[in-house]
């Protein structure tokens, strides 16, 4: 299925990062509503990426995720990130002004825009208890993956300290070329790898998103163990189609979500398949599927 929702979010944000002041947080934000929540095992961290709830409204979302067990909200812009605090949640990764699919990292001329934005964006989310900010490599438009790499790698150092110094994560995602974002740059670990190797920050990560990588690559869990200290934060959709974590699938998430657990990884699991059934329903199946 096409991920043209969140890419449409995505230019929207690259267009103009709306930037919350501090000073002018709802009260709300400093209290969350009284939850009953479904008791959990706690070995995964598990979140929901807002994108593929759209139609549910934000509150209503934060407020039966928390009802499920949930932790967190994946996903959401500035000016979002107070909301799920209301609900005893957090924001698991945020749109910090990181570039957008298309146009990111790769091209050194993205740089300064990128800088900009998390040096006001990530202080913000330092203070709202936001630990992930996401970014891209970009397309390849022709441009070698060495190349690429070393102009990542530039930029990543160039804002790695902002993130060092707010104890917030920089997250590269990685996702597939083959079917969702053909040309896309960083759809291999081991080119993700290369450059968090270089880059060599405690704040500076790969988002493993399992859909993508199922795609590219499968071994998934020998990879996800084998490099699992560059690894900042995950997100599941079932392979074929981005829909249920069901038996209508190839991956086995059980033992994918053991295989995280293994490492003793503290980080978030954030669901972003899309509902083609009830889609809290098809939220909470997923939830208990990974909750080992």
């Amino acid at each position: 299925m096409s991920n043209a929702p969140r890419r449409e979010l995505l230019k929207g944000i690259a267009a103009g990062v709306t930037i919350a002041s501090v000073s002018s947080l709802s009260p709300a934000s400093s209290w969350a509503q009284e939850i009953h929540a479904a008791p959990r095992k706690g070995r995964i961290k598990q979140s929901v990426s807002r994108w593929c709830y759209q139609k549910i409204p934000l509150d209503e979302l934060c407020q039966r995720s928390a009802e499920m067990g949930l932790k967190a909200i994946d996903l959401l812009g500035v000016e979002e990130w107070e909301v799920p605090r209301r609900y005893g949640l957090i924001c698991s990764m945020g749109y910090a002004g990181g570039g957008d699919i298309p146009n990111a990292l790769n091209r050194m001329e993205n740089h300064a825009k990128i800088e900009e934005a998390f040096r006001k964006n990530i202080p913000i989310a330092a203070k709202q208890g936001v630990p992930n900010v996401i970014t891209f490599s970009g397309n390849r438009a022709g441009m070698p993956d060495d190349e690429g790499a070393k102009n990542t790698i530039a930029g990543l150092s160039r804002v790695k300290k902002i993130a060092e110094d707010n104890g917030v994560t920089i997250c590269l995602e990685l996702l597939n070329s083959k079917v969702d974002h053909h040309d896309y740059m960083c759809d291999h670990t081991a080119w993700g790898v290369r450059v968090m190797e270089t880059v060599n920050s405690p704040r500076v990560k790969l988002l493993y998103d399992i859909y993508h990588m199922q795609i590219m690559e499968g071994d998934l869990i020998r990879t996800i163990q084998k490099n699992i200290q560059w690894l900042g934060h995950f997100h599941t959709g079932g392979v074929p189609g981005r829909h249920e974590l069901d038996n209508t699938q190839e991956v086995q998430w059980d033992a994918v979500m053991r295989g995280i657990a293994a490492t003793n990884y503290n980080g978030y699991v954030a669901h972003e398949f899309v509902p083609t059934r009830d889609p809290l329903t098809s939220l909470r199946e997923a939830v208990d599927l990974c909750d080992v």
